[in-house]
């Protein structure tokens, strides 16, 4: 998607999230319960938000917005490009591209014929991963070619995309930064549980199907990135605040190197790590009653398991103790970035940023 795309949807989610990620210490939470859903509310908050988490542990977001009959939705997965593998950076933008390509109950004619062509597909791109000689991987990947091509012919296209249109979805995105993915869509608020239906169903057994031709797109997305001054500006920047750190050494597109050596079982393994309930949330906010919301919430998604998320600890960077200077070179004007470490989100001097 484009950078234009990327902040217009990092905006609303932001706006709907901003009052409670960023609560003051003093803040005063108050627990309450409906009888049967106990949820979280803030003091003072103008959005008056309720905070639940269900006993698979999803964490649900919902404000009310009556202006029109419609609910902006947010499901968001706490994890990004930061968790991608150092040998298969990408790997969470591209998985997030996958996200759209259907189940094994929707975007095929016959997922059980399908399936045996998929597989030898994930085995072939796993052999063209390993091989090193060039007469070998080009032979390789004529098979992924032709193997793809046939499996393509039980594939739905956009039946995804097009289930959400008819329902009156609009908006239907998603994006992937260094620490998050989210998953985005406009819709009636009449259409809720039916949109529920569908998402759970999504993030329930997602197939990678149509691989091969979904890779051309990323790798496009990487080639115009390549041109980008912006994209090398930030990307030097990020290195020279990160040496050691993923924020600094990976990117969220990837290399050309791994984008051109993917591994489908790596999607795979990434997809059941950290796309479990206790790792997401869902918000919501629009005109909706908060009572009958999540309880459809719970019916449609309570029943997906939990399962325990590894423990994420980031490289320790070395302090910076004089100006660290880098230089690219562009056909764009001359620009300049400057930046500054800080300890992180949750540190004071990251509170006083906020209010700049």
């Amino acid at each position: 998607m484009t950078k234009e795309n990327i902040l217009q949807f990092r905006t609303l989610f932001l706006a709907f999230l901003l009052f409670i990620l960023l609560i003051p210490l003093n803040a005063q939470v108050q627990t309450s319960s409906d009888g049967k859903y106990t949820y979280e509310t803030v003091g003072n908050d103008p959005l008056k938000a309720r905070i639940y988490k269900l006993s698979n542990g999803l964490t649900v977001y919902l404000t009310v917005y009556k202006e029109e009959p419609r609910i902006q939705t947010n499901i968001a997965v706490r994890t990004g490009s930061k968790k991608d593998p150092s040998d298969a950076t990408g790997l969470a933008h591209y998985l997030e591209h996958m996200l759209f390509k259907g189940t094994d109950k929707f975007g095929t004619v016959d997922y059980e014929k399908e399936k045996v062509l998929l597989d030898q597909v994930i085995n072939l791109y796993e052999a063209h991963r390993q091989a090193t000689d060039p007469t070998e991987r080009k032979r390789i990947y004529h098979q992924i070619d032709s193997v793809s091509s046939l499996a393509s012919k039980y594939a739905i296209a956009n039946e995804f995309d097009k289930m959400l249109s008819s329902i009156g979805a609009k908006g239907t995105n998603a994006y992937t930064s260094v620490e998050q993915t989210v998953y985005v869509n406009d819709i009636p608020s009449n259409q809720l549980e039916k949109w529920l239906t569908i998402e759970s169903e999504r993030f329930r057994h997602p197939v990678m199907r149509l691989f091969h031709t979904e890779l051309e797109t990323v790798y496009e997305e990487k080639n115009i990135g390549l041109d980008n001054d912006g994209n090398k500006l930030w990307e030097a920047m990020m290195l020279g605040l990160f040496p050691t750190h993923q924020y600094g050494t990976q990117t969220t597109i990837g290399t050309v190197e791994h984008l051109k050596n993917p591994s489908i079982k790596k999607v795979i393994d990434y997809y059941n790590t950290y796309y479990v309930p206790n790792n997401m949330a869902i918000c919501l906010s629009g005109d909706l009653d908060m009572d009958e919301t999540i309880k459809l919430i719970d019916e449609k998604w309570g029943a997906l398991p939990s399962k325990d998320v590894p423990e994420y600890v980031p490289p320790v960077e070395s302090p910076i103790t004089s100006p660290v200077i880098k230089e690219v070179y562009g056909p764009e004007a001359e620009e300049m970035y400057m930046a500054f470490r800080f300890p992180g989100a949750a540190s004071h001097e990251a509170d006083v940023i906020s209010m700049l």
